[in-house]
């Protein structure tokens, strides 16, 4: 078994595709076992290192997984100093967890087999087109990255023993059927309840609120009554879709001679390889070729190099820059040329050139509408530059109005209406404008304008200059045009405290057994309702944590609703229920889950705990 590994790792096909194991690492969290160090370190975990190579990779590997999910997004935060700071030290973290999962699981005596390595390597899906493995695609796209087939090997061994590592942890915790029963049991009980609502607004309706109550309030809810900062904001935009160019023939044919590149698909080879240990084995298996033996049976019944093998020794399309240098050096010209034996850092290969593809240059009728709309693209961004270079211009030099921007732009300024921080006008929903308007640069004394903004570039095709035309700071209110507000909330205040009084003295008679009390206050229960525990509203809540009632008799207590009534409740009885078996499983593996969870993070905090971490100089380097 050791021997098929150990031929694996010895094949030119894997030090091709290595690159892209890397980068799947990269991506999944698995990086740290890959490159190694400079003349520092990240850190050291118990003695081994993780060298600065490691963490950078690592680092850049979190920086364009997170730039693919939040996108433009993430150019504002890649700018805050302190956020990358701590992905730095996130990534370091993690890091350093993986060093620790990889030791303890080498000290449990976990391991992989080498057919589970060699599994993983087929399946991985980079490797495959249209569900199935893909020598060329894995042969070129490794080539590129330029790992060795030893590094991926262990790489790859150490990430699924880590794994096996995270499953053995999770799978731990169980739960016992009688607890699982009891459990579901109390989840599915159900509550017999009847109400009896105290109207805090009927009762507010009845209420008065003196000047002294009324100033008292206002002076201690002031924030309550704050108008927000207020702006008005005259604009010009600028749009490079809007700058319609004609593009001629010349301008074209111009641009199609000097980008041939674009329009050429480079010479492809297409090579067949056989394997050996050594030179012998290499001169026998090119005698048999130059007999007239078939190149795909010798490969596969010879060649070392497993993946290949299986394909008859097929290496698929290379171009120039994914071809291998030994294969490069073999002087291979023509269609079923043999080479002879070439030494390989991997063993010794004999190559044939199965086919060439020339190199072939798309003609121009083909290319000429796409060229066409990338020249009028090009074309209307420098007449968008040209303009955003002559506002600017105009804006500076008349700072105390939009009217000469206006002139060299050819359009009339808009102006918004009042809009706050919360509520930026749509047209101008980009950070760069928001920035500006709101950052004060642009607001004059006294809420008079102030200067014209400088050119706002957004999203490299849009441009705008604006001004702050009205300006209102934020401020209190004055109690005059908030009294009916504070009235209002003052009554409500004194009703709210008056209902939960008045429910506290109902209670206290209901439970001594004057049945009278409700009807008393004009109150009455109404129909009995069936509460159950997964009930979110604050009368479902309320309910199952009233005391177990007793024969015949009710417990009682208190509640508010949604409304802010204070709701007196009647809980009759208590009924058992039963829950289904998809819901009882989906609870115990929730449960079960969490506990894996907790038992995990615990175990990674004993290992933290235990382990002797040093950080190195690199850890603290900002890029």
């Amino acid at each position: 078994m050791m021997d098929s590994l150990r031929t694996a790792a010895n094949s030119l096909v894997l030090k091709i595709i290595f690159g892209l194991i890397i980068l799947s690492f990269i991506l999944t969290g698995v990086s740290s076992y890959l490159i190694g160090g400079g003349a520092n370190y990240a850190a050291k975990v118990n003695g081994q290192e993780i060298s600065r190579g490691q963490f950078e990779n690592a680092f850049a590997g979190e920086r364009n997984r997170m730039q693919q999910q939040l996108g433009d997004q993430f150019s504002e935060l890649a700018a805050n100093e302190g956020y990358m700071k701590t992905l730095r030290q996130q990534t370091l973290n993690r890091l350093i967890d993986e060093a620790l999962l990889d030791q303890y699981a080498k000290d449990l005596g976990l391991g992989i087999s080498d057919e589970q390595v060699k599994k993983a390597i087929i399946s991985t899906p980079a490797f495959q087109s249209n569900g199935t493995f893909d020598n060329a695609r894995y042969n070129s796209i490794v080539k590129q990255m330029g790992m060795t087939a030893d590094q991926y090997a262990q790489a790859l061994r150490n990430q699924l023993t880590t794994q096996q590592l995270i499953n053995a942890v999770v799978g731990t915790d169980f739960m016992l059927k009688g607890e699982t029963d009891e459990l579901a049991a109390l989840v599915a009980q159900q509550r017999v309840v009847r109400e009896a609502t105290i109207d805090v607004n009927a009762l507010a309706a009845k209420q008065q609120a003196s000047d002294a109550e009324i100033s008292a309030y206002y002076e201690q809810n002031k924030n309550a009554f704050v108008a927000p900062e207020q702006f008005r904001v005259s604009y010009i935009k600028l749009d490079a879709a809007a700058l319609q160019e004609t593009v001629s023939d010349a301008d074209i044919q111009s641009y199609y001679d000097q980008h041939q590149d674009q329009f050429t698909q480079p010479q492809r080879n297409r090579y067949s390889v056989i394997q050996t240990k050594t030179e012998a084995e290499a001169k026998t298996v090119l005698d048999e070729l130059n007999k007239g033996a078939d190149f795909a049976a010798v490969a596969k019944a010879k060649s070392t190099d497993i993946i290949s093998a299986k394909n008859g020794g097929d290496m698929g399309w290379l171009e120039e820059a994914t071809t291998p240098d030994e294969l490069k050096g073999a002087g291979l010209k023509e269609k079923g040329q043999l080479s002879g034996v070439i030494k390989s850092s991997v063993g010794y290969l004999v190559a044939r050139l199965d086919d060439v593809q020339a190199a072939k240059t798309k003609p121009l009728a083909e290319v000429r509408d796409d060229i066409a709309a990338k020249v009028k693209q090009e074309k209307a961004l420098d007449a968008f530059y040209a303009l955003q270079q002559k506002v600017s211009d105009a804006a500076s030099n008349d700072n105390e109005s939009l009217a000469g921007a206006e002139q060299a732009a050819g359009v009339k300024a808009v102006e918004t209406g009042w809009f706050g921080h919360d509520n930026l006008p749509e047209e101008l929903n980009f950070k760069p404008v928001s920035d500006a308007i709101f950052n004060g640069g642009l607001v004059g004394e006294n809420g008079t304008p102030g200067s014209n903004s400088d050119i706002i570039t957004v999203d490299g095709d849009r441009a705008f200059v604006l001004r702050v035309s009205e300006h209102k700071a934020e401020a209190v209110k004055p109690l005059a045009e908030v009294k009916d507000q504070v009235v209002a909330q003052v009554k409500h205040n004194k009703a709210e405290q008056q209902a939960k009084l008045d429910a506290e003295k109902i209670l206290v008679e209901l439970k001594a057994g004057k049945d009278d009390a409700l009807k008393a206050a004009g109150l009455s229960f109404g129909e009995a309702k069936t509460l159950s525990r997964t009930g979110q509203d604050p009368v479902s809540q309320a309910a199952f944590g009233l005391s177990l009632p007793a024969k015949d008799k009710p417990s009682f207590g208190s509640t508010t609703d949604m409304q802010g009534n204070v709701v007196l409740l009647a809980l009759d009885e208590v009924k058992a229920g039963t829950l289904p078996e998809a819901q009882k499983k989906a609870m115990v593996q929730g449960i079960t889950q969490n506990n894996a969870q907790i038992a995990f993070e615990a175990m990674m905090s004993n290992l933290r705990k235990e382990a002797k971490i040093k950080l190195g100089d690199a850890s603290t380097q900002q890029q």
